[in-house]
């Protein structure tokens, strides 16, 4: 079978800049001579994500042009034509470090464990200007926000940035959840497997309520009612995300169960439509996970996270309410509700993956299940803060059924309970 959708940036095959398995010693040792510049944990799963041909058309970090090009337009030249792409992604260094390297050098890359994990064939050394990067991913001149708080506090001393062309040795499997975690190979050989015409991906990096399920379940039913022979993958962030978030490990926990439990779905599905296909949600629904950091960045995030899952064969993604959203650290939005659906409308470069856009949910006891909030505009629904969940969670206790699985609840009170 055919691949359902190319790789971005016009290629026909996927960029492959990890080492092979039996040159990964002679590697090594001749890295061992090199300048080390050190990768941090969040920027480590970048340079494995181009490696695996996940940030195709990327062969290495952005040079200063295209790096530029892309805050400037929100594009990137592959192939002679214009793609969409809306976050640089280039390797932060210290001043110290920036003026020990020349262009035209190649560079080791180590992880905090001081292990050898790349090479780096150095084509810019440039400054960072970080309130440019600011303004033009977040949007906004405000600093207060997650995004914000990973340059200029995270990386305080990363001033100057390192462009060029990579190789990486391949990456560790995370022992908890490893099987989940694919190259883009490996995933498109998964679709090819199953036989599908259309895979929506749908992008957490969250414990799921049952209104994100709904969003995923929507996406699937809106390729079934089209006549597609659609499956769905529940794709979770599991790369660096913000202390507060919950730990990848627990929420791999949670979907495993909740797929398991044949949970999926349940009671929130169209059972006409079911009816029709055969089987049910759980049995098209398959969990992949995704290994990159988040930037908190909302709609130019949503662009990115398009990105990802194109190169990883699926051709539809879920784009939610905020979708990549995080606030001020007042409380307040930086982004429009619906932002993030309307930059797909507005691209500056082609993107072959479909969107599949997704308004808020919510469970009504009219329809004593989840349903779209648009469709009830004179109903109340069943709410409870996010603030409300936690603070339940936290206290050992279990969570509104008609808010989160029980699955879920369960999990996730025994990790946070105290």
């Amino acid at each position: 079978m055919a691949a359902l959708i190319p790789p971005h940036g016009g290629l026909t095959e996927l960029i492959n800049r990890t080492v092979a398995d039996d040159k990964v010693d002679a590697f090594k040792s001749e890295a061992e001579g090199l300048t080390k510049v050190p990768v941090s944990a969040a920027d480590l799963s970048t340079v494995y994500r181009i490696a695996d041909g996940t940030l195709s058309p990327l062969t290495g970090p952005m040079g200063e042009a295209v790096y530029n090009r892309v805050l400037d337009e929100s594009v990137i030249e592959s192939n002679g034509e214009l793609y969409a792409w809306t976050i640089p992604l280039s390797l932060p260094v210290t001043a110290e470090l920036a003026g020990r390297i020349e262009s035209g050098e190649k560079v080791a890359l180590i992880n905090s464990e001081e292990e050898i994990v790349g090479t780096l064939d150095v084509s810019d050394v440039f400054e960072w200007d970080k309130e440019k990067y600011l303004k033009s991913v977040y949007g906004t001149e405000r600093t207060d926000h997650p995004g914000a708080d990973m340059v200029l506090k995270n990386d305080a001393a990363m001033t100057h940035l390192l462009g060029g062309e990579l190789q990486a040795l391949p990456q560790p499997k995370n022992p908890a959840f490893g099987e989940y975690v694919l190259s883009p190979l490996e995933t498109r050989a998964v679709v090819d497997a199953n036989g599908y015409d259309a895979v929506v991906a749908f992008q957490t990096r969250n414990p799921l309520h049952r209104a994100h399920e709904y969003a995923l379940v929507y996406g699937l039913e809106e390729l079934l009612r089209d006549g597609k022979n659609a499956g769905a993958v529940l794709n979770p962030l599991i790369g660096e995300t913000k202390g507060d978030d919950v730990s990848a490990e627990i929420r791999m926990e949670t979907y495993e169960k909740l797929i398991a439990d044949r949970a999926m779905g349940e009671g929130d599905s169209d059972p006409e439509l079911w009816a029709k296909v055969g089987g049910g949600v759980p049995d098209r629904v398959m969990l992949l996970g995704l290994d990159i950091k988040m930037f908190y960045g909302g709609p130019t995030e949503a662009v990115m996270h398009a990105i990802y899952r194109q190169n990883f064969g699926y051709t539809h993604i879920v784009i939610g309410r905020k979708h990549a959203d995080a606030p001020y650290a007042d409380g307040t939005a930086i982004w429009g509700d619906f932002d993030a659906h309307e930059i797909f409308d507005n691209l500056n470069g082609d993107l072959k993956i479909q969107p599949v856009k997704v308004g808020f949910a919510a469970y009504y006891e009219s329809m004593g299940r989840v349903d779209l909030m648009e469709r009830h505009p004179d109903e109340k629904p069943v709410f409870i803060s996010g603030k409300q969940v936690r603070a339940t969670l936290q206290q050992g206790e279990m969570v509104d059924p008609r808010i989160m699985r029980e699955s879920t609840s369960k999990i996730l009170a025994e990790a946070m309970g105290n």
